[in-house]
């Protein structure tokens, strides 16, 4: 069911599977996995949620959002893309590592008020080539306002791509 943003500005994507709601103790898992390195819960974020999209997906090919370069040299890694190569792997679906790209960085989506950040992630992301399917799904760890998943699927969809959904571990409200 979507949400009362959606409804009234309807994202790029198609829909949304979340795992929970941000909160205990999802919300200290998902800062455990980004903070302190603990990518065996990338493991078992991944297993879930390609178990909640299951063999109904729909998809032919998986992204992962992508992080700021300097974020990715301070963490070592990229969380969703340790998300995205379980739920590769689970569905049988092509991580699509390197067509996503984040083309420039802002302020991190958190430390901005809900009304900065659509524009903070506006041009923030390319590919480097066209996806190779048409109906595509988005990892994520965490949607709080949806207007980083929506730039990207705005970008996807204007390389061809006609169904774009979201996968993410939690969501805030």
């Amino acid at each position: 069911m979507p949400c009362g943003r959606c409804l009234a500005a309807a994202p790029a994507f198609d829909g949304t599977i979340v795992l929970g709601d941000y909160a205990p103790p999802l919300d200290g898992m998902v800062m455990a996995l980004k903070a302190g390195g603990r990518l065996d819960l990338a493991r078992v974020f991944g297993q879930l949620l390609a178990e909640r999209i299951g063999p109904r997906a729909s998809i032919d090919c998986l992204f992962a959002v992508p992080l700021a370069d300097r974020r990715q040299r301070e963490r070592g890694f990229n969380q969703s893309m340790e998300i995205a190569r379980v739920i590769a792997r689970h569905l049988g679906v092509p991580l699509q590592r390197r067509t996503l790209v984040r083309k420039r960085a802002g302020p991190p989506q958190q430390s901005l008020p809900l009304q900065a950040r659509r524009g903070n992630v506006r041009g923030a992301f390319g590919l480097n080539g066209p996806p190779t399917g048409r109906r595509a799904a988005v990892v994520d760890d965490v949607m709080t306002s949806g207007a980083t998943l929506d730039e990207v699927a705005r970008v996807l969809k204007g390389f061809g791509v006609e169904r774009v959904v979201n996968l993410v571990v939690a969501r805030t409200e």
